[in-house]
């Protein structure tokens, strides 16, 4: 593998923003996606979360492959929703665009943990990010579900190994949470300008 797991990422950040600094839907979600395959490595511990993600981003693309140019900017398919009163609506891009932000929070806190903590195991990494990022947003049925989850983390020496590839694993993490962190701060501060950053689960 050429480089790391977080090579293709760290590319596609770059083309996130439009010449006039708005988020585009297309690469936005195409990110979000290159971050799977290192959900994968974590074997069924996140496969929740890696559900959860996949769910979101494709109902976020159907919307977008049904108006490209309606839907370029990705903050456009939660105003056209906000202005139709669909938003709230369990099945909606406002909420699907809510959680994956979530998510990727969560995991832009894990892998921060991983660099900054080396002495921390993987569940103590897992379990400090949820704290931090998803555990408010869930009800205790989405908590208990994924402590059990926790538990099921890989060892965190040979996750970083699996991850690693040729590139520098350390290096590309501090570059990827940097750069994707400003990204999901500007997905929060627009949800919450139109009142929809609260949304929670059961």
């Amino acid at each position: 593998m050429e480089g790391t797991v977080f090579t293709p990422s760290l590319q596609g950040i770059k083309h996130v923003k439009s010449e006039s600094g708005v988020i585009l839907t297309k690469p936005f979600l195409e990110v979000c996606k290159h971050i799977l395959p290192v959900l994968d490595k974590f074997g069924s511990a996140m496969s929740i979360v890696k559900n959860d993600i996949g769910g979101n981003i494709t109902r976020l693309e159907t919307k977008y492959a049904s108006d490209p140019s309606k839907y370029e900017q990705l903050h456009s398919m939660v105003q056209v929703e906000i202005s139709s009163k669909t938003a709230k609506g369990s099945s909606s891009c406002t909420n699907g665009l809510s959680w994956l932000t979530r998510a990727m929070d969560f995991l832009v806190a894990l892998f921060h943990n991983l660099v900054q903590h080396p002495d921390w195991q993987m569940s103590q990494a897992c379990s400090d990010a949820y704290s931090k990022t998803l555990k408010k947003w869930h009800g205790w049925l989405a908590s208990s579900s994924f402590s059990v989850a926790i538990k099921l983390a890989p060892d965190r020496k040979k996750f970083m190994e699996i991850i690693s590839g040729s590139g520098d694993i350390n290096a590309d993490i501090e570059k990827f949470c940097a750069t994707f962190s400003p990204l999901l701060a500007e997905n929060h501060r627009f949800l919450a300008s139109v009142g929809m950053d609260d949304l929670k689960a059961s």
